[in-house]
């Protein structure tokens, strides 16, 4: 069946201009459709049957789930044939209504700047480009514009019904999490905000986080081992060095510094998007309306960032001290704090702080320019084609997130040594730039990457369950991949 592609027939059909009843001939090409989606013949279209048929067209599972709860009349779970053309035939009419909407000049076709239009009288402030990026998903034959051939078959199974969703679709990118930095997605519609959609979201991306982090633990811990110790502790391949850990501190000891790692999440990401949507305001100069170009946006990510690091950067060290700790060393996070303080000062728990602060920026800047261009090249190759699916997007993001680590890894090592330095007070304390200079002069520039190993080796296993956690919680809370509240879709 997959070989046949069976959307095609129909796809490619005129409707004989552009009334909103189908004709004859539309009615046709629906029975021949129907009788390619329906596999076992007997006379009825089941989910797994239309997720067969329309494979290609990189629909969520929930979506086809959504045309087979919206087309079931009666009620029996599955579509007949006066279901599956009246649920098609009443979606046109939905789609002739956007279209026409969308057409200010009425032109007969939609450009990017309707689009951004539209999207602004929403609330959703979108920029020309990416208003371009939402036409390319959509036009077929490369003219830049859509026409009403193109506006219905590339949504007639698509459930989402207006412009706003499908911003909402493309502007919030999939909350990855692979131990290090946590993607909040950085435009809300007013709509979104006042619903509380926009917790939710964050709620589901801390959770995701959280068990990414708890799953990848053990290589996150060799890690840090690496870049404070080299190879002088665990020498030899990962498996030898795991048993040298749990020789000295049993299985449990693996997840050392873990438990910090995950309380930290929830703070850090409030404070980032608070900060973010302040800055953005200051920014707008009281425009509500102007949109932030993509320089702006940068600039105002990597100083929320700032501000979320430099509020958390406590917990921080504490996760640095309990992740190299040995077996007796602290009895939990508060007697670790205590004795930090008693032995260094407060002043230690901003240790490596300027390291940190000066890799957010190589990082932000290269993971949005990597991902942004990484989707834009999707869509100029994929034209005509569905949305991106959510594994393109989650591929898209892990890459981007790698690349900015990459970039960034040099100073993470050198802020990791710093905090891991334990110091009477009064003594003096190694700077940033003699731990650099000492790294260089004794291992090469090979030595500001060591331990980057495990740290690779984690970023597949990390995405996988940050996503699959991330989707099941939205679903949950009651918020689906498309961004509408389950149930609760838009007319």
């Amino acid at each position: 069946m997959g070989a046949q592609r069976a959307w095609i027939p129909w796809a490619h059909c005129k409707d004989g201009g552009e009334s909103n009843g189908p004709d004859h001939e539309r009615e046709k090409s629906w029975a021949k459709l129907f009788d390619q989606l329906d596999l076992n013949k007997d006379g009825r279209i089941d989910i797994f049957e239309l997720r067969a048929g329309l494979a290609d067209r990189g629909l969520s599972r929930r979506s086809l789930e959504k045309v087979v709860e919206t087309g079931d009349t009666n009620h029996d779970g599955v579509l007949d044939f006066k279901e599956f053309t009246q649920y098609l035939r009443t979606h046109e009419k939905q789609l002739k209504l956007m279209f026409s909407r969308l057409d200010k000049n009425n032109d007969g076709k939609i450009d990017a700047a309707e689009i951004q239009h539209c999207l602004r009288s929403f609330g959703v402030d979108i920029s020309l480009e990416d208003a371009t990026r939402i036409l390319l998903s959509i036009d077929k034959d490369g003219t830049l514009t859509i026409d009403w051939n193109e506006w219905r078959d590339h949504f007639l199974f698509n459930p989402l019904t207006n412009m706003e969703d499908v911003a909402r679709y493309w502007k919030h990118s999939v909350m990855l999490d692979i131990g290090e930095h946590l993607t909040v997605p950085d435009e809300f519609s007013e709509e979104e905000k006042k619903s509380g959609y926009v917790w939710r979201q964050l709620m589901a991306g801390a959770l995701a986080g959280s068990v990414s982090r708890t799953g990848t633990a053990p290589l996150d811990r060799l890690k840090v081992f690496r870049q404070v110790h080299g190879f002088s502790q665990f020498k030899g391949n990962l498996l030898s060095s795991f048993q040298s850990m749990m020789k000295e501190g049993g299985l449990p000891s693996l997840w050392r510094g873990n438990g910090m790692n995950v309380l930290k999440i929830a703070p850090e990401t409030a404070i980032k998007f608070t900060a973010y949507e302040q800055i953005k305001n200051v920014m707008r100069g009281g425009n509500e309306t102007r949109n932030l170009r993509v320089h702006e946006r940068f600039l105002a990510g990597s100083l929320a960032g700032a501000i979320a690091q430099t509020a958390i950067y406590p917990l921080e060290v504490l996760k640095t001290r309990l992740t190299l700790r040995k077996t007796g060393q602290y009895s939990g996070i508060a007697d670790c704090a205590k004795q930090i303080l008693q032995r260094e000062g407060v002043i230690a728990f901003y240790k490596g702080y300027v390291p940190n602060m000066l890799s957010i920026v190589p990082y932000a800047g290269i993971d949005l320019a990597v991902y942004e261009t990484l989707k834009f090249a999707w869509l100029n190759r994929n034209r005509g084609l569905a949305d991106p699916g959510v594994m393109v997007l989650v591929g898209c993001g892990a890459v981007s997130s790698t690349c900015g680590q990459l970039a960034s890894y040099p100073l993470a090592l050198i802020r990791t040594q710093m905090n891991e330095h334990d110091l009477e007070k009064g003594a003096p304390k190694p700077s940033m730039l003699a731990l650099l200079c000492n790294i260089v002069t004794q291992e090469g520039v090979a030595g500001l990457y060591r331990g980057i190993s495990p740290n690779l080796l984690k970023v597949i296993p990390a995405v996988s369950l940050s996503y699959v956690v991330y989707e099941y919680t939205r679903i949950v809370l009651g918020v689906d991949i498309e961004g509408r509240r389950a149930g609760k879709g838009k007319g």
